[in-house]
């Protein structure tokens, strides 16, 4: 018995008396007091048994961990549809194969930005850019991402710090890329010939063994210089260009202090260079500024007097955010708003004196509307960096690059998660302990003093450390808390049923919200690039007096969509709600009708700014995610009516019928306007054709069939495909929810369809012979 000697063993017997087992009342060694905790070991058969609670009380952990992470992950497969099976089945779209992955630095991409002023600056999409080649009607910000970056063979996780060189009408961009490969800032440089609309890439500009960024590109005596930040090389190096804009020497170690986001300005008879070091005792980070003078951008380089000019609060705006300008005679500077997390927004500072003695400037309002989609939007959440010029037409264009998510999110995400999942292991381990089914919450062969026969000096070293002594108490008093809950909470009670119900769906609830942040992603659903483009829509829904809850539902989503330009309300009777009662990130127009008619969804609008009109019931919620996806089909066949809601129609005579009819015949050849993106240009003007107007009159008599009349007016005027089928995640019918649905009986409902079916095709031909095949790789899955 490892020679302990009788007084011992007499003391431990004394201690563990009392049960037949030697457990005391409870019979059972977790019930122990303190003196006797470590004997669990002691006899073969109760060690053996310990091993058995042990067993049973592990499987019911692990079944119960495991069926409440099916269900988180079943959870992750309906809600991050088609993101989570992306991510599990390891494949990414050709974008992202080396690059854009995530990462702690954030999601960073570049827009543009034009006005008459760098006080009135617009972002492209509202000045109404098109390019055909690509369906951007109009092209919309961001312009450069690092999808496209590692399309074309750069892989980049993020671009950032945008710097414009205008050479004539070609803009160059330089910009920080984040390899994906070294995980570090390279210079890269883009072009473009249209003002911004379209970049090439060129290349990368500079790749050094440390990390670069704020590629600060000016011109002096004819030369193209280039000063990166090198911080982490502890120096401000000077480039010049010796083939612009790709081939760059080291002209000179300006300074041999790691200065970061810097620029060099020459102004009333001097050049000035603007820092901030953050390597200083005492330096602010993000909250430091310091500046130099001298007579030439080599130096040698003077302090200025009240150096540093700034060393405060980081939201003050002291750390460089892009190139000064002069307008007006005045010159401004661009700072950084980093109080909330890194590069929170951009301020302009007015200069008034600006002396080797002084400095003193004052915040100006800039005038740019900051975006409120949230993560949905490209810059929602941060934009650090500005740097705008004025055209030789007079016009001034920016670019400035932006931000969805804050800094470090993917880490606080993984964080949130796994204090999740560790939330519902406890948990766990409380529901097996009401039940029965855990008898120790701490398994015995876990302590340290029960692993096996220990020499007379370790438990003296017991007896005399305090921790120890502690930690055995702890335990002790833990494993006597099963005993204790259920003999407060028995589970065959109303009491004892309810809390073990709230502690499933508790653990539940825990476990989805877990798996959501790991593997959820940041949460952003984003618009899809298309040939190098994004673009926007109009949304269009008609809707009446006795609907409004469902319009204001309808309006707070789907305003916060990426996509989304305008939301365009064709009111068809009663009052309607004002402006001020509907919650929308992007504006909304109530178009108020003489007539109540379904014509009216189609109706010409030469108020509508894009090409694609998304029309959308009111009563109908889906996903961001998949409008997207369908305003990327659409965009690649902006000649076919795509949506969400198809139909065959088929059979003699012809009769209309549901969706479960075209997926038992596994075909299709009619699209419901009820969810589906249209050309605006030609769905409305094929509408009010005149050709169009005896089917016009038949959706008035019935009240009905106006989305099958375009089908067929599109199906009459074309030979090849007009309709395509876009697969959603899900999609939810809100009038059964406030019982406002325009069709309440689907017998008639149906009827009326069918009689349109057969009038329809005695005016512009059958749609029988048209029938389509589902394609799963076709219906939006493939993006």
């Amino acid at each position: 018995m490892g020679g302990l000697s009788p007084t011992m063993m007499a003391t431990k017997a004394a201690g563990c008396g009392g049960g037949a087992n030697g457990g005391g009342a409870s019979g059972n060694c977790c019930d122990m007091s303190v003196r006797c905790w470590c004997r669990w070991h002691c006899k073969d058969h109760q060690h053996g048994g310990h091993h058995r609670l042990l067993s049973s009380g592990f499987l019911f952990f692990l079944g119960c961990f495991v069926l409440l992470g099916s269900i988180g992950m079943l959870y992750a497969w309906l809600a991050f549809t088609p993101t989570f099976r992306t991510t599990l089945a390891g494949s990414r779209p050709s974008s992202s194969l080396l690059g854009c992955q995530e990462d702690n630095e954030g999601s960073w991409s570049v827009g543009v930005f034009y006005g008459d002023s760098p006080f009135s600056l617009k972002p492209i999409e509202a000045m109404n850019v098109w390019k055909d080649g690509s369906a951007a009607w109009p092209v919309a910000n961001p312009v450069l991402t690092c999808a496209s970056v590692s399309d074309a063979g750069f892989p980049s996780n993020f671009v950032a710090d945008p710097f414009l060189y205008i050479k004539g009408d070609t803009l160059y961009l330089f910009y920080e890329t984040k390899n994906s490969i070294t995980l570090q800032g390279d210079i890269g440089v883009a072009k473009s010939t249209d003002k911004g609309a379209s970049w090439q890439q060129v290349g990368i500009a500079l790749d050094e063994d440390w990390h670069l960024s704020y590629p600060y590109v000016f011109n002096y005596l004819g030369q193209i210089y280039m000063m990166p930040e090198s911080s982490e090389k502890g120096e401000l190096r000077l480039y010049r260009a010796l083939n612009f804009p790709l081939q760059w020497t080291l002209e000179k170690v300006i300074m041999k202090k790691p200065l970061v986001d810097s620029f060099i300005i020459d102004y009333n008879g001097k050049h000035w260079l603007f820092g901030s070091d953050h390597s200083g005792f005492g330096a602010s980070k993000n909250g430091q500024l310091e500046i130099w003078y001298s007579n030439s951008p080599f130096g040698p380089w003077k302090p200025h007097k009240k150096n540093p000019v700034y060393n405060a609060d980081k939201s003050l705006g002291a750390r460089n955010g892009g190139r000064p300008f002069v307008y007006n005679g005045s010159l401004y500077r661009i700072g950084q708003d980093c109080g909330e997390t890194y590069g929170r927004r951009v301020r302009i500072f007015n200069v008034e004196v600006l002396t080797v003695d002084e400095f003193k400037e004052v915040e100006v309002p800039f005038g740019l509307t900051e975006p409120n989609k949230g993560r949905n939007s490209w810059n929602g959440r941060r934009y650090h960096q500005l740097d705008v010029q004025r055209l030789s037409s007079g016009e001034w264009v920016g670019v400035m690059d932006g931000d969805r998510v804050p800094s470090g999110d993917p880490f606080w995400r993984f964080i949130l998660g796994c204090a999740s999942v560790a939330v519902v292991a406890v948990l766990v381990i409380l529901l097996g302990v009401l039940l029965g089914a855990v008898k120790c919450i701490i398994p015995l062969n876990w302590c340290v003093h029960n692993l096996g026969k220990r020499s007379y000096a370790f438990l003296a070293w017991e007896r005399s450390n305090l921790l120890s002594s502690k930690l055995r108490r702890f335990c002790s008093r833990l494993n006597r808390a099963p005993s204790f809950l259920r003999g407060r909470i028995r589970p065959n009670t109303c009491v004892g049923r309810l809390v073990i119900a709230i502690i499933v769906v508790i653990g539940i609830a825990l476990m989805c919200t877990g798996v959501k942040y790991i593997y959820g992603g940041n949460g952003a659903e984003e618009a899809y690039l298309w040939k190098g483009h994004y673009s926007q829509f109009t949304l269009l829904t008609m809707t009446y007096d006795a609907r409004i809850w469902n319009l204001k539902m309808y309006v707070k989503h789907y305003s916060r969509c990426s996509s989304v330009r305008e939301i365009v309300v064709v009111w068809n009777k009663g009052v309607p709600p004002k402006l001020s009662d509907l919650d929308s990130a992007v504006p909304v127009r109530i178009r108020i009708e003489k007539e109540n008619s379904l014509n009216n969804r189609f109706k010409m609008d030469p108020l509508i700014k894009t090409r694609a009109v998304l029309e959308l019931d009111d009563d109908i919620m889906m996903t961001c995610d998949d409008i997207e996806r369908g305003f990327k089909v659409w965009r690649q066949h902006p000649d076919r009516i795509v949506g969400f809601y198809p139909r065959l129609i088929d059979g003699s005579p012809l009769k209309y019928r549901g969706e479960k009819y075209a997926r038992r015949r596994k075909g299709y050849n009619m699209i419901l306007t009820g969810a589906a993106f249209i050309d605006s240009q030609v769905a409305f003007e094929r509408y009010w054709g005149e050709a169009a107007k005896r089917g016009r009159e038949l959706v008035d008599k019935y009240f009905n069939c106006e989305d099958v009349l375009l089908n067929f007016l599109y199906a009459n005027a074309s030979s090849s495909r007009t309709v395509e089928y876009v697969r959603p995640a899900w999609a939810i019918d809100t009038s059964k929810l406030s019982g406002a649905a325009i069709s309440r009986n689907t017998k008639v409902h149906y009827q009326y369809r069918s009689n349109c079916l057969l009038k329809f095709s005695e005016m512009y031909g059958s749609l029988a012979g048209r029938k389509l095949e589902f394609d799963m790789r076709k219906d939006g899955w493939d993006t």
